[in-house]
C-alpha cells in the first residue's frame, strides 16, 4: 500500500488504501449541506472537532469541503450507524455515487442500527422526515438491505459512526475496489432471472429532448431493429425488468448514459457491449472503466462525434448536450464489431435535417436558451453580464424576456434560481421511477 493510496486527502484508488478502510468515529457530528452548489461545505467532524476526510465524496475532485464554521448539533442519534454519503436523485449518479460505501455491510463485525445519508437537494418528506425515492428503496431491496435508513437534514451528533472509504464512483475509482465488487457480485439482483431479447438497443429517444442525446437516433434504431434488435426504453420498465433484459442480452448497443452503469452491475464476460459516445466528455470514460472491471470484458467504444451542440448556458459538452454523429461511420463500426450484418448501414443527415433536429431539442428548453455548435473538446466563456444568448428563432407570439435588463450578479442569480427550479421539477417527476 503506497502512502498516496492511504492518504484520504487524495482521490480514492481502486487498488486499495483508504478506499478499503473503515474508520470508527465516536460522537461524530454529521453536517448536511446548506447550499445547492456542485462543491458543498458539509461532512463529518470527530469528537475533537477534526474534519473526517474519509467521509468526502470524490468525482475526480472533492465534492465536499470542510465548512468554515462548525455548527452545533441540533439532534442526537444513539447507536452504531454506517455513513452512506450523499443520496442523489439522478438515477445514474445514485448508482455510482450513493452506493460506494455499502460494501461495509459485509465487512463490519457486529450489529449496526442502520445507514445514514444526507441529500444534495430536496427529496420526499413524510411526517417531518426525509424518505427514500421509490427507485432508491427498490435498489436497496435488490441488495438485500433491510436496515433502517436515515436521511439527515440538520447537524446531528451520532453516538458511533462507521465511515467506510469510497469504494466506487466516477473517475479511476469507477473500477471499484475488490470489496465493493465482491459486495455487488454476491448480493445484487441475484434472484432476477434473465428474460428478454438476445439483441438489445438501449434507447434515449423517449426520454425527451431536455435530457440530451444525439441527432438522428431514429436512424440508429431503424438500422438495429432491421437486424433483430429490441428497441428498449428503460424508463418505461420496472427496475427488475431492466435487469432481466440486461442479463438476457447477448449483444447490447447503447449511447453512453446511466443505463450502461446498470448493465455493468449485472453483465457478464460473454456479453458484447457497444457504447456509442454521444458527447465529448470524460464521464463516458468512467462507464468504460465500470463495464470493463465489473464484467471482465471491455466494451467496443464508438466515437464518431462530428461536433457537440451545447446548450447556450453551458461552457462545454455535458449530459444536456446533443451529439452530431457521423452516422455512416457509426454503421461501419457496428458492422466491423459484429453488431450489424455485412451490407447494413446508416444514412447521413442533410444540413436541413440536422438543423430541424436541433430545433426539436430546443423546443424543450426555455425560450431564452438555444443549442450552439461547439468543436470537439472546445470550451467557451459565458458572459457574466449583458443580454443572454437567445434562440435563433423565437416561438411565434412569445414576448421577449426581461433578463437582459439585469446586470452582473443579479442576472447570474436569476439564471441560477431558474435553473434550480427546473432541476427540482425534473427530479420530482423522475422520483416515482428509475431513469435510464
Amino acid at each position: 500500500m503506497s502512502a498516496r493510496e492511504d492518504d484520504p486527502s487524495r482521490a480514492p484508488e481502486p487498488q486499495g488504501g483508504w478506499s478499503t478502510r473503515i474508520v470508527c468515529v465516536p460522537d461524530a457530528l454529521v453536517v448536511p449541506a446548506t447550499v445547492p452548489d456542485m462543491v458543498q461545505p458539509m461532512g463529518i467532524f470527530d469528537a475533537e472537532g477534526r474534519y473526517v476526510r474519509e467521509g468526502v465524496l470524490w468525482r475526480g475532485r472533492r465534492l465536499m469541503v470542510e465548512p468554515e464554521i462548525r455548527p452545533e448539533p441540533v439532534a442526537d442519534l444513539p447507536g452504531r450507524w454506517i455513513w452512506g454519503g450523499i443520496l442523489l436523485n439522478h438515477f445514474g449518479h445514485f448508482l455510482v455515487e450513493s452506493t460506494p460505501r455499502l460494501w461495509a455491510l459485509d465487512a463490519l463485525e457486529g450489529p449496526v442500527d442502520g445507514l445514514i445519508f444526507t441529500v444534495k437537494r430536496e427529496t420526499i418528506e413524510e411526517a417531518g422526515e426525509l424518505r427514500l425515492q421509490p427507485f432508491q428503496r427498490l435498489f436497496f431491496d435488490l441488495l438485500g438491505i433491510d436496515l433502517p435508513i436515515r436521511i439527515l437534514s440538520q447537524p446531528t451528533r451520532v453516538a458511533r459512526l462507521e465511515v467506510p472509504g469510497q469504494g466506487f464512483g466516477l473517475g479511476a475509482i469507477a473500477a471499484g475496489t475488490a470489496p465493493f465488487r465482491a459486495f455487488f457480485e454476491t448480493r445484487f439482483a441475484r434472484n432476477i432471472a434473465p428474460q428478454g431479447a438476445e439483441k438489445l438497443y438501449i434507447s434515449r429517444s423517449a426520454l425527451g429532448p431536455a435530457r440530451g442525446g444525439v441527432l438522428g437516433e431514429d436512424r440508429i434504431e431503424a438500422a438495429l431493429s432491421a437486424a433483430g434488435y429490441e428497441i428498449f426504453h428503460p424508463q418505461k420498465h420496472s427496475l427488475q425488468s431492466q435487469i432481466a433484459h440486461y442479463k438476457a442480452a447477448r449483444q447490447v448497443v447503447a449511447l453512453d448514459g446511466s443505463a450502461l452503469h446498470m448493465v455493468a452491475m449485472v453483465g457478464r464476460r460473454d456479453q458484447q457491449v457497444a457504447m456509442i459516445r454521444r458527447r465529448v466528455s470524460d464521464v463516458s470514460d468512467s462507464i468504460v472503466t465500470h463495464l470493463t472491471a465489473f464484467t471482465g470484458r471491455a466494451p467496443q467504444v464508438i466515437d464518431v462525434i462530428e461536433q457537440d451542440w451545447v446548450r447556450s448556458d453551458r461552457k462545454r459538452a455535458d449530459r444536456h448536450s446533443v451529439g452530431q454523429l457521423d452516422l455512416p461511420a457509426l454503421g461501419r463500426a457496428l458492422v466491423a464489431g459484429g453488431f450489424l450484418p455485412e451490407g447494413a448501414g446508416i444514412a447521413a443527415m442533410t444540413e436541413a435535417e440536422i438543423h430541424a433536429a436541433v430545433h426539436v431539442f430546443e423546443d424543450a428548453l426555455s425560450g431564452k436558451l438555444s443549442f450552439e455548435p461547439l468543436a470537439r473538446g472546445a470550451q467557451r466563456v459565458l458572459p457574466e453580464a449583458g443580454p443572454v444568448v437567445r434562440r435563433r428563432k423565437d416561438k411565434p407570439g412569445a414576448a421577449p424576456g426581461q433578463e437582459g435588463k439585469l446586470k452582473g450578479e443579479d442576472r447570474r442569480a436569476a439564471r441560477m434560481a431558474r435553473r434550480a427550479e427546473r432541476t427540482e421539477r425534473r427530479e420530482r417527476r423522475a422520483a416515482a421511477r428509475p431513469e435510464g
